[in-house]
Parts: structure tokens; sequence; C-alpha cells
């Protein structure tokens, strides 16, 4: 078994938000979920996936509430919730209800506020990115905009993210600004997803962005031993960003 190979978001959060983001390092799931695999809907050996989650326990003070992510704009209130609900996000108030979203290329966005009152976290894909599951989630959080902390994490890079007209058209109807995440690349476009985050943070007043802000810290699809990749591999492993309020 590997060694586990955590990423420690690098944000001002309050001392009593805590966030962990995983690579597919340190599990036991092998071939093409190898190794830290922690989604169980991708075609995994279940007690594999059960024993990947475990070996996270230590670092958590409970159990995730996983959603069953649908590329939609749904928010659920993780402390009155089950697991599996339909959702591509989910927040908090209580202590120890820890939030968590799945990816292999789509964006992982973990929210807090200054105050530490509240988490959230988000499963931006481009389609729920494009209809709002980011505002979604900062409205449901229910503190002004500019009290809002985000962190971006490890998704498919900027120089490898390959769209078509269809994706580009539509996230320039509902912004033209979203042009400049676009750049032409043969017969289709380049997309900067977290340029397109920024842009729509930015919109609603959240300004405090971490993670990949000027230079993109990581890119899914490019580093193969670090991370999962879907539009890399097709049959591949999830990844977890996983955020929570300590008990104080």
């Amino acid at each position: 078994m590997l060694q586990l190979d955590f990423i420690q978001p690098n944000w001002p959060a309050p001392a009593n938000v805590k966030s962990l983001q995983t690579t597919r390092v340190g599990g036991i799931s092998v071939g093409p979920y190898s190794s830290l695999n922690l989604g169980a809907h991708v075609g995994d050996n279940h007690v594999f996936v059960e024993h990947n989650r475990q070996l996270l326990a230590p670092y958590l003070p409970s159990s995730p509430v996983w959603i069953n992510q649908v590329h939609g704009i749904g928010v659920i209130n993780a402390a009155s919730s089950s697991s599996l609900q339909d959702a591509d996000a989910s927040y908090s108030r209580l202590a120890n209800i820890v939030c968590a979203t799945m990816t292999a290329d789509c964006l992982p966005v973990l929210l807090c506020d200054t105050k530490g009152t509240v988490v959230a976290a988000v499963h931006a894909g481009w389609r729920g990115l494009c209809d709002g599951v980011i505002e979604a989630a900062v409205n449901e959080m229910g503190v002004p905009a500019s009290e809002v902390l985000v962190w971006l994490g490890p998704a498919i890079g900027p120089q490898t993210f390959e769209v078509g007209d269809d994706v580009r058209t539509q996230f320039v109807a509902v912004d033209p600004h979203a042009s400049l995440a676009f750049k032409p690349h043969s017969d289709k476009w380049l997309c900067d997803i977290y340029l397109l985050a920024k842009q729509r943070l930015q919109s609603i007043g959240v300004s405090q962005i971490y993670g990949a802000t000027i230079n993109i810290e990581f890119c899914t699809y490019s580093e193969v031993n670090r991370f999962y990749s879907f539009r890399r591999d097709n049959v591949t492993g999830r990844m977890a960003s996983l955020i929570w309020l300590e008990s104080t």
C-alpha cells in the first residue's frame, strides 16, 4: 500500500474550518482505479472502495455526506440529509458534518465564511458551472458574498480541456466575458474552467479566491500519477474534496 498523498488547501480559512483534498495515491484499488479510489459508482470493487474510504476515517470527524452528482445545480444541507441524494453541492452550519464532492477532471470548489460559521463543497463540471451551481451554493450559505472564502481544487487544466462550440456558446450567452476563458484550438476550443469559476464568483461579489488563482496549480489530465482523469482514461476512480467545521 502506498503512503497517502493528501493536498492541504492553502487558504486563510478560520481555524475551525478544516479541509482536505485526496489524490489517487495511497489506497488498495487496482487497474484503472489504482489506488485511492473513493467512488462507489465507477465500477470498482466495492470492498476496495470501502477500505479506501476507511483510510480517510482517522482524518475526519465523521463519515462524509456523499452526494449523487448529476451535473446540476442542486444544493443540500449536509447536516439534515442522508448520503446519495441527487445534488452537486452541500453545505453545513453544524460542527463535524463533512461536506464532500468527488471529481476526476471537474472542478471541486470548497467554500467557507470568514467567521467560520458555514462551509460548502461544490462539484463544478462545465454544465453545472454554466447553469450556476456555485452561485446556488453561495446563496444557500446565507452570508454576505464579501465574507466568502473559496478554494479551487484539482481539475483539468486550460491547456488540455478541449470543448466544442456548444460549450463556449452556452457560457458566452450567460456572460460575454466568458469568451476570455476560451482559446481557439483547431476546430475546437481550449477551456479554462478555473477562469470561468472565478468570473462567476466575482460576478456575485466573491473576491477571496485561492487555490488556482494566477497560476494553475493542478491539471488532473496531465498529472497521471497523482490524479484521476475521466477525460484521459474514461474508466477511472474519483478523488474527494472535503470540508467541515471543527467543534470549538
